[in-house]
C-alpha cells in the first residue's frame, strides 16, 4: 500500500465520527446545535461533503460570551503553576493526536501533509511555550519616586473573542488562544466556515487536558452573523482576529460602541528584494517557498519579487524551471507540495488574475492554468515584464501567484518595495551589510528577514504596519493585548498634601 493510500485510510477513520455527528458549537462544555442549523463543509480536494457543521448566530455568540464571562473568575485566580500544567497537558495532548489533526486539516484545507503535519506540532510549541511564561505573566515593576513606592501589575482583560481563518487553521488558533488562555482569559473562538474541523478537535483536547468547562467556547458561524454579533457582545472585551485587511476594517466599527480592544493581523503583498551581490542560489531557494508553499495562501507570502536589473534574465530563467518543476496533486501524498485551494470561491479569484494579468500586458512565464477539474487545483504561476502599478502588484491575490519586478538602483527598490497599501513582511537579499542595515530602517514592513525565508521565533513580534495591521502577537507582546496594565502607588511617608478650603 503507497503512502498515500495509507493516509487515505487513516483519514476515512478519523473522518467517521464527523460524518455521524457533524461538528458542533461547544458551549460551556456542552455540545450545542446551530441555531440557524446546520451548513456543509466540502472537500476542496474533491469537492465532496465532509459533514454537517452547526450554524452558529448571534443567539450562540451570546450563550458563548456568558459562557466565557461565568468561568472567567475561576480561571484568572486559579493559581499560575495550575494554569501552566494546564496548558501544558494540552501541549502534550495536541503532539499525541497530531496525526489526526493534520490528515483533517489537510482534506478539510486542501494544505499539503508536508506542511501541515509540522504545522499541528507548532500547536503544541505555542502552548508549551506561553505556558512557560504563565507564572511570570503578571509581573510588573518598581518604580520608586520621591514621596511612593510605585508598583505595576498586570491582570488579565477578561472573555475575549478570537476570529481564525482557512489557511492553516489549527496552528493560527492556537498562536491566539494559547496566549490568551496563560493570560487569564476566557475565550470565544469563531473559527472560519470553511475549515471547522480541527477547531472541533482544539477544545476537546483542551478540555480532556483539564480544561474547565467555559473557558475555551466555540462557535461556528459565518462573518455577518455569528462574527459581527461576537464584535459586538457587550461581555467580550477583546478581539483577536486573522484574515482579510477589509473584515478588519468591519471589526473595529463593529467593536466601537463597546470600545474593544482589537488585534488585527491582516493581509499582505510582500516584497522580496534581490540584489545583484546576493547569493542566488539561496534567494532562488527562498524566493519559492515563500509563495509557493502552503499553496501560496499565507499572509507571509513573499508575492512580489523585486529583482535588480543585472541578474534579471538568469535569476528569471531558474525560477522558471523551478515552477514549472513543482508538484501539483494530493495533499495527503507526501510528496506533494502544492494541493487545491480552499474554496470554489477563492480558486475562482485566484484563477480570475490569469487574465487580469494579461490583460495588464504582464507575461505568464509559468503555470497560469488549471488543473483538472475534480477539485480547486491550480498549477504555481509566475507572472514576468511586469511593474507595480499592475492589478497584480497591488492586490492580494493569496495564491500560489508571484509578480517579477525589475529595479535599477537601491533608491527604486526601497520605493517599489514601499508602494503598496500593505507592509506586513519584507525579505531582502544582499551580501552588503551597510545596505541591509539602511535598507531595512526605510522599509515599511513590521517584520523583516534579511537572506533568510520567513523563521518564526515565538519570542519576537508578529504584525505588520499600515493595511495590515494593529498590534503585535509573540512573547510578551501578546500578553500586553490580552492584559491590562494596572499600577498602585503606596505612600512612603508624610509627604505634603495640599489643604483646599481650610
Amino acid at each position: 500500500m503507497s503512502a498515500l493510500d495509507t493516509n487515505i485510510e487513516k483519514l476515512t477513520g478519523f473522518l467517521t465520527r464527523f460524518k455521524e455527528t457533524g461538528v458542533r458549537n461547544r458551549i460551556a462544555g456542552e455540545d450545542r446545535e446551530g441555531s440557524a442549523g446546520v451548513f456543509q463543509s466540502t472537500s476542496p480536494v474533491d469537492k465532496s461533503v465532509i459533514c454537517d457543521v452547526a450554524h452558529g448566530t448571534a443567539d450562540d455568540i451570546d450563550a458563548a460570551a456568558k459562557a466565557a464571562h461565568a468561568a472567567f473568575a475561576d480561571w484568572r485566580d486559579m493559581p499560575a503553576a495550575d494554569r501552566r500544567r494546564i496548558l501544558l497537558n494540552v501541549a502534550d495532548a495536541i503532539e499525541a493526536r497530531a496525526e489526526e489533526i493534520a490528515l483533517c486539516e489537510c482534506w478539510d484545507t486542501g494544505q499539503t501533509l508536508r506542511f501541515m503535519s509540522k504545522a499541528a506540532l507548532r500547536g503544541a510549541e505555542n502552548f508549551r511555550f506561553f505556558a512557560d511564561q504563565v507564572i511570570q505573566a503578571r509581573d510588573g515593576q518598581h518604580l520608586k519616586s520621591p514621596t511612593l513606592m510605585n508598583v505595576t501589575t498586570r491582570v488579565p482583560i477578561g472573555p475575549v473573542g478570537v476570529i481564525t481563518p482557512w489557511n492553516t487553521p489549527f496552528m493560527l488558533s492556537t498562536w491566539k488562544i494559547a496566549p490568551a488562555l496563560a493570560a487569564g482569559c476566557t475565550v470565544v473562538h469563531k473559527p472560519a466556515e470553511d475549515s471547522p474541523l480541527t477547531a472541533r478537535l482544539l477544545v476537546e483536547i483542551t478540555e480532556e487536558a483539564g480544561l474547565p468547562k467555559g473557558v475555551l467556547n466555540t462557535v461556528n458561524g459565518f462573518g455577518p452573523d455569528a462574527g459581527k454579533a461576537l464584535c459586538e457582545h457587550q461581555l467580550i472585551k477583546a478581539i483577536a482576529f486573522v484574515g482579510e485587511s477589509r473584515t478588519g476594517s468591519l471589526i473595529v466599527k463593529q467593536g466601537a460602541e463597546t470600545h474593544k480592544r482589537n488585534h488585527l493581523e491582516l493581509g499582505g503583498k510582500n516584497p522580496v528584494i534581490v540584489f545583484d551581490d546576493a547569493d542566488l542560489e539561496r534567494a532562488l531557494d527562498a524566493v519559492i517557498f515563500m509563495i509557493y508553499s502552503i499553496n501560496g495562501e499565507r499572509c507571509t507570502s513573499s508575492s512580489r519579487l523585486l529583482v535588480q536589473d543585472t541578474i534579471k534574465e538568469e535569476f528569471e530563467a531558474k525560477l522558471i524551471e523551478r515552477v514549472n518543476n513543482i508538484k501539483v496533486g494530493h495533499p495527503l501524498d507526501p510528496a506533494t507540495e502544492i494541493g487545491p485551494l480552499v474554496t470554489e470561491e477563492h480558486y475562482s479569484k485566484v484563477t480570475s488574475y490569469f487574465d487580469i494579468a494579461r490583460e495588464d500586458g504582464a507575461t505568464i512565464a509559468a503555470g497560469g492554468v488549471k488543473v483538472g477539474d475534480e477539485g480547486y487545483f491550480v498549477r504555481p504561476t509566475l507572472f514576468t515584464n511586469a511593474n507595480n502599478q499592475m492589478r497584480i502588484a497591488q492586490e492580494e491575490i493569496f495564491g500560489p501567484v508571484l509578480t517579477s519586478i525589475p529595479f535599477s538602483t537601491e533608491e527604486e527598490a526601497l520605493q517599489i518595495a514601499n508602494d503598496t497599501p500593505y507592509g506586513l513582511t519584507g525579505y531582502v537579499w544582499t551580501n552588503d551589510l551597510t545596505r541591509a542595515l539602511g535598507f531595512t530602517d526605510k522599509l515599511e514592513a513590521g517584520m523583516i528577514w534579511v537572506n533568510s525565508e520567513n523563521v518564526r521565533h515565538l519570542p519576537t513580534p508578529f504584525g505588520g504596519v499600515k493595511a495590515s495591521g494593529i498590534g503585535r502577537d509573540g512573547g510578551d507582546w501578546s500578553f500586553e493585548f490580552y492584559m491590562e496594565q494596572k499600577h498602585i502607588g503606596f505612600a512612603t511617608g508624610q509627604h505634603k498634601i495640599m489643604q483646599l478650603g481650610k
